[in-house]
């Protein structure tokens, strides 16, 4: 268990992140024609407005706040006066106000894509196992938010911070800060990195040019001319 701990832990974090990059990259000069959304609205709108709003933003918040508050540093927060216990339930609060948009966001285009006939028959398997992952990743994230009720301290919190933080400046220790985290810990880091692993070989592609539309903002005016 300690080898496999390690493994996941402490190695795979690289390999996900090395698919996720090299494999977008591949992706996009080999297949820019499926570099897209898929979007199904064409063949029913229903409630695709209200799911997409609500799974958009919780992603966002999820997403930014999973950036912050995992990768900055612990002396930041602490010169700042903001005490451990005090993030802890900043992060139970917005993860769950967010987690709780995303779930019910990414239900309602669940049960769309999977209930209405002509958008499941155009539907490819890889993205019914995506949502189910997401589902199951998202599920075991919002679970945490129980468990981490327990630790109201912040200690572990600043294991997970101390794990990532080690990850991203290719410390060789990460591992080993987080072998006593709880099993949804866990559970929900094994998921969330094999989203990244998954990445490439999905829909989740789009995500790329979401970023990269700020570039717009900068762009120069379209001139169009009459004849």
């Amino acid at each position: 268990m300690d080898y496999l701990h390690q493994f996941i832990y402490g190695i795979y974090p690289y390999i996900a992140l090395a698919i996720f990059l090299f494999g977008s990259l591949a992706r996009f000069e080999r297949e820019q024609y499926t570099w897209k959304s898929d979007s199904s609205q064409m063949l029913h709108a229903g409630n695709l407005r209200v799911g997409n709003i609500l799974f958009h933003i919780g992603v966002l918040g999820l997403f930014f706040g999973h950036m912050v508050g995992l990768l900055t540093p612990v002396i930041v927060w602490d010169s700042l006066g903001i005490s451990h216990g005090f993030k802890q339930m900043i992060a139970i609060v917005m993860g769950g106000v967010f987690g709780t948009l995303c779930m019910v966001g990414l239900l309602i285009l669940m049960h769309r894509r999977f209930t209405d006939a002509r958008i499941s028959a155009v539907t490819k398997a890889g993205d019914k196992v995506l949502l189910l992952w997401i589902f199951v990743t998202l599920g075991l994230g919002l679970s945490t938010i129980f468990e981490s009720l327990n630790h109201r301290d912040g200690h572990m919190m600043v294991l997970l911070m101390t794990w990532a933080q080690h990850i991203v400046t290719f410390k060789g220790d990460a591992a080993s800060y987080i072998v006593t985290a709880p099993f949804l810990f866990k559970a929900h880091l094994f998921m969330g990195l094999s989203l990244f692993v998954i990445f490439p070989f999905t829909r989740l592609v789009h995500v790329w040019s979401g970023f990269a539309s700020v570039g717009y903002l900068s762009r120069a005016w379209q001139l169009v001319r009459p004849r």
